[in-house]
């Protein structure tokens, strides 16, 4: 084999090589729910770079809530694998994290008249569908801002038996709100899968 030959396999070989590592690393690793414990949800800091299904202003249903006080923002994530396969099929499929960010409302009168902006974050809760769990979702608090926690224990049946009651009464596919997100609801009409009755 000639100088130039082997000169060009290497430099074929290099530039593979390094090709192929370019792309390996852009590759997303799984972006389901990871536990510890088999049960405890970590919870995603890299959530915000997910899809944003939706958002909400006053939509809170927790016990702290205040009619004199501002509304509270609440912004929707899911992990993209399950996005897309959403969007594909029009049904959640087992490894789906919702991600909802609670965030206090502001306004500035000097450039709105009424409006609100977010501020900063209040609080961070999950839900899973998992097939593993006993009734196929869960819900995860990671508590306020002032203390939240890395991991969450689901929280016990008899603790959410109102939100499992309101998540599959009240929703519009599965135990999900998407009658709230616009392009979800769209891809569950033309999938079918948008509960009877709704």
């Amino acid at each position: 084999m000639t100088a130039k030959r082997k000169m060009a396999v290497i430099v074929g070989l290099a530039f593979g090589t390094a090709f192929f590592l370019t792309v390996w690393a852009q590759i997303t690793p799984g972006d389901g729910p990871r536990y510890v414990n088999g049960t405890d949800l970590v919870r995603p800091t890299d959530y915000r770079e997910w899809v944003f299904v939706g958002g909400g202003l006053g939509m809170t249903y927790d016990a702290e809530g205040n009619p004199q006080s501002p509304p509270r923002f609440g912004n929707v994530f899911v992990n993209p694998s399950a996005y897309r396969s959403f969007m594909q099929t029009g049904v959640w499929p087992d490894g789906t994290v919702l991600v909802l960010e609670s965030r206090f409302s502001e306004s500035d009168t000097r450039v709105s008249q009424g409006g609100r902006y977010q501020a900063g974050l209040r609080r961070i809760e999950a839900e899973v569908k998992d097939s593993r769990l006993p009734d196929g979702w869960a819900f995860y608090d990671f508590g306020s801002v002032d203390a939240l926690r890395e991991t969450a224990a689901p929280i016990p049946a008899g603790a959410v038996a109102r939100c499992v009651e309101c998540h599959t009464e009240h929703t519009a596919v599965e135990r999900t709100f998407v009658q709230f997100y616009p392009e979800l609801l769209e891809a569950a009409r033309e999938k079918g899968t948008v509960k009877e009755g709704f």
